[in-house]
């Protein structure tokens, strides 16, 4: 081994030209995912206190948020269902009328080549916020596959590239893949939020689409986020049931398991830079406290490194305009 002063790793540091030969990892437009929350309406922008930046969209305004994403080089969505009324079973989730599919019909028709993905889950859509049917005050597994499958059938029926499943039911990507083939959809990819955890960082997120479950939690159902190998097992049983690519939510807290899934698999890896990481970010700019563009950046460069393909997050208008000037 040969070392200092022979070998001096500065070299390749000095100038933005050359780290630009030796960076490792590359971080672009394309590979973010911007998230729209959608509900009934025209020309309405409603802004979300706790994501700031972030409203609630009438279908046209969506249509006109893709389009000024598109313009900076984002070139995927994933929608996320507001509904005006709510029930036992979460029914307007399959509504072929409902903001959703209302959203996707119009991007399929005004940007084709947009890639446009859907949230599939009933927590927005139930009276009680939790993602399927009760019984006995829990979610019943079996019983809420059915109804996440017809919320994925009226999802492509409407025009979506891909469904992404997020209830994290047992059982429900199959149960999707069946329904979606048997309904002449075979070609609508399905990503599952494999591992997701019972975290602490969706709190606005539950703010912004009303989701937050009226009693209880979600631990019954969703990871327990000390688990890595359960997280291991989780995305290995959704590849099995058919899944075309597989996600961890949250990133930051769970970069460990982005890193092992990518050694582990050779499938598509989405992260979701969740509501609450991209909160605690904007808070300390308008604070001063922080470089907003600096932290946002090494922030989804982070998360590509430790092995995602792409990235849902809420900073994606942002990160590509400051990707185009450089990083």
């Amino acid at each position: 081994m040969t070392g200092f002063p022979e070998v001096r790793l500065r070299r390749f540091r000095r100038t933005p030209a050359l780290r630009g030969l030796v960076r490792e990892t590359r971080l672009s437009a394309e590979q973010l995912v911007a998230g729209l929350f959608v509900r009934r309406g025209n020309g309405l922008r409603e802004p979300i206190a706790s994501l700031p930046g972030v409203h609630r969209l009438s279908p046209d305004e969506a249509v006109a948020e893709a389009q000024r994403l598109r313009g900076v080089g984002v070139s995927a969505v994933i929608l996320f269902g507001i509904p005006d009324k709510k029930d036992e079973s979460g029914s307007e989730a399959w509504d072929d009328s409902a903001p959703v599919q209302e959203t996707v019909r119009r991007l399929k028709k005004d940007l084709p080549d947009l890639a446009v993905l859907t949230d599939v889950c009933l927590d927005e859509y139930t009276s009680h916020g939790h993602c399927g049917v009760l019984r006995d005050g829990d979610v019943d597994n079996d019983a809420t596959l059915p109804l996440l499958a017809k919320a994925a059938v009226s999802h492509a029926r409407a025009g979506a590239d891909v469904v992404a499943p997020s209830d994290m039911m047992d059982g429900r990507v199959a149960a999707i893949r069946r329904e979606l083939d048997t309904a002449g959809f075979p070609t609508v990819a399905i990503l599952a939020y494999a591992a997701k955890a019972a975290s602490a960082f969706y709190g606005p997120f539950r703010e912004a689409a009303g989701s937050a479950p009226k009693f209880g939690d979600r631990k019954t159902y969703q990871m327990d986020g000390a688990n890595r190998r359960e997280a291991m097992r989780e995305i290995a049983l959704d590849l099995e049931e058919g899944a075309d690519a597989v996600m961890v939510k949250p990133a930051l807290a769970y970069l460990d398991v982005i890193r092992e899934a990518r050694e582990r698999f050779d499938a598509p890896i989405a992260a979701y830079n969740v509501s609450g990481e991209y909160a605690m970010v904007k808070a300390a700019a308008a604070n001063g406290w922080i470089d907003e563009k600096r932290i946002v950046l090494e922030t989804l460069t982070s998360i590509v490194r430790a092995g995602a393909d792409f990235v849902l997050t809420y900073h994606a208008g942002d990160a590509a305009r400051w990707l185009e000037e450089g990083f």
